[in-house]
């Protein structure tokens, strides 16, 4: 399969009511490079060191080119989000899906971020509840994993709000603003959420009833 690295067309996109989710691609870098300059602060405390350096365009498109090659790998996926504003996509954050295991595991490691005026609006909620779906259907797995920071309760409660469960609390988990930081841990598993899809399905049933 040939995938053009400098296609204008995403090759996958997910919709939901307000949000758009696709591929980054390299018109999208301008809108990038702003997010993440101006999140910088509100970004620290919660992901690995980085600095002005990682937002060069050159590391951008790098980005870019393994991000179409991990997809055409089935090994990774990376969403930027967008809402839409008039006619135009307003690139908001962004969602990762990583380290995808087939054979006896089936499973994902889901991460994501937020551009700090965009916060607090319900947008990431939304977000993972239009990527769940297709971990499911699309790519066909088992169980998501996704972990935060204990006092993340912005982040505890985007999962929650999704059917995920707390299943366990690592200790120097991962190496967060140069420390290694304790995450709790937290899981979805096909199971769980489709149970839950179809007990809502029966509550929109009889409340036309």
């Amino acid at each position: 399969m040939f995938w053009p690295w400098s296609s204008p067309a995403p090759l996958v996109t997910l919709h939901g009511q307000r949000v758009l989710l696709r591929l980054p691609q390299m018109r999208d870098y301008e809108a990038w490079h702003k997010l993440r300059r101006d999140s910088q602060a509100f970004l620290r405390p919660y992901e690995p060191r980085w600095t002005e350096l990682d937002l060069a365009r050159r590391v951008y498109a790098m980005r870019v080119r393994r991000a179409r090659q991990e997809v055409e790998e089935g090994t990774d996926y990376t969403f930027f989000i967008f809402v839409n504003e008039g006619r135009r996509e307003q690139l908001v954050g962004g969602i990762t899906l990583s380290n995808i295991r087939r054979r006896a595991a089936q499973f994902v490691s889901l991460g994501y971020w937020m551009g700090q005026n965009h916060a607090g609006k319900g947008l990431m909620t939304e977000a993972v509840g239009v990527v769940v779906p297709f971990i499911f259907e699309a790519l066909d797995l088992h169980r998501i994993h996704a972990a935060f920071l204990p006092h993340n309760i912005a982040s505890r409660r985007v999962l929650e709000k999704n059917g995920f469960v707390e299943e366990g609390f690592a200790k120097n988990y991962l190496q967060i603003n140069g420390r290694w930081e304790d995450h709790v841990l937290m899981g979805l598993t096909r199971e769980r959420w489709e149970l839950a899809r179809l007990g809502q399905r029966h509550i929109d049933q009889s409340r036309f009833a």
